[in-house]
């Protein structure tokens, strides 16, 4: 288990939430791929870049998107905060780097209803 892998408390917080339809091939372990994800997350690395112990990075990215889709996220975050009795805090620290030229560059804004009526016309 490496440091910020679920522990088994989350883990089963979260498993009776996760999809159990399984058509075609069999599913990659849920707990491993997620694991990748929250990686992956955590360090903003790209997806290719997942550590070969949480399975293929394309099977992270695709259970992702499509859990994305379904909505499962949403509520495997609730739920992980209802168990934690919403003692669990999230701060997203993301930053961008901007182009040296671009950061102080004149902000061109134009009249979003001129431009609507512009088109109208």
């Amino acid at each position: 288990m490496a440091r910020f892998d679920l522990t088994d408390f989350e883990w089963s917080v979260i498993q009776p939430l996760l999809p159990t339809k399984v058509r075609g091939v069999p599913r990659a372990d849920d707990r491993k791929v997620l694991n990748g994800i929250f990686w992956r997350l955590r360090t903003g690395a790209p997806w290719a870049d997942i550590p070969a112990r949480y399975g293929p990075h394309t099977t992270c990215v695709n259970r992702f998107n499509r859990w994305r889709r379904a909505g499962y996220w949403g509520r495997i975050l609730k739920a992980i905060s209802v168990a934690y009795d919403g003692d669990v805090q999230i701060i997203d620290s993301s930053s961008i780097r901007v182009h040296q030229h671009a950061a102080n560059d004149q902000k061109k804004t134009s009249d979003p209803v001129a431009w609507v009526a512009r088109a109208a016309a």
